[in-house]
């Protein structure tokens, strides 16, 4: 579950890869640095700043260079795929942040928009999250390429109809695959659903998994004990709005 407020966290490009494939540095993001003396409301106050001022720009730069290193290996690889978290990585939630000051509540109805309460689930209901425009760049590019895009997230069997909707209302046509949460399972954290998700794809529908995309180090990280699954290089996008394990 979200945990507040991130500490602050610095991109980078992980993952051992073959000789063949060497995984490229991302700049570090504009984030803001806490305020002195701390304060969470000086705090927010700046990641609104951020968000309205730099923070496309710094996705935009992660995917141009996430972009350039798929379209090389797409055309070196067999079954080439890309793995692609959803919620602030190719949907905003905006809305649903500014809404509940940056607080969560899963619970509860989302139906005084721009104005707050806003619980999540009920957000995702909607269908209403807006695609990032680099994401849906990047998107049409790798798939254009030959690329499969396979969505894996932390959203549960229930939203998956919502989330299929707001996919299509936002652009995304053409993707692979839609894994979601079943409805009751016993993961601990979010990194271990993923990586074991993952270890599915790559035995079952043998996809060479050439990068792994998201905003959670939970979305990129191994859970330890599966080694299966782990992608080329991953790409770690900004998020210093919400953390997630």
């Amino acid at each position: 579950m979200r945990n507040g407020i991130a500490a602050l966290f610095v991109l980078s490009a992980l993952a051992a890869v073959p000789a063949s494939a060497q995984c490229p540095s991302v700049p570090e993001p504009h984030t803001p640095p806490a305020p002195a003396p701390l304060n969470i409301d000086k705090m927010k106050d700046l990641l609104r700043d951020y968000h309205d001022a730099q923070y496309g720009q710094d996705m935009a730069a992660v995917y141009a260079i996430a972009q350039k290193y798929v379209e090389k290996r797409a055309g070196e690889v067999k079954s080439p795929a890309v793995i692609m978290d959803i919620d602030e990585t190719v949907l905003s939630n905006w809305r649903n942040l500014v809404a509940d000051d940056f607080g969560f509540f899963r619970n509860g109805n989302c139906d005084n928009l721009p104005d707050g309460p806003c619980g999540f689930d009920a957000w995702i209901l909607r269908s209403e999250a807006v695609a990032f425009p680099s994401a849906l760049n990047f998107f049409n590019a790798v798939r254009d390429k030959g690329v499969a895009v396979i969505f894996i997230t932390n959203r549960w069997g229930k939203q998956r109809q919502a989330t299929l909707w707001n996919l299509d209302r936002a652009g995304f046509e053409g993707w692979a695959k839609l894994v979601t949460r079943s409805d009751k399972d016993d993961f601990p954290t979010v990194q271990a659903f993923k990586s074991a998700a993952r270890a599915r794809i790559e035995a079952d529908e043998k996809y060479t998994l050439i990068a792994n995309i998201g905003d959670q180090l939970s979305d990129l990280e191994q859970q330890p004990g599966i080694t299966a699954g782990k992608a080329e290089c991953s790409f770690k996008l900004p998020n210093p709005f919400y953390f997630i394990k």
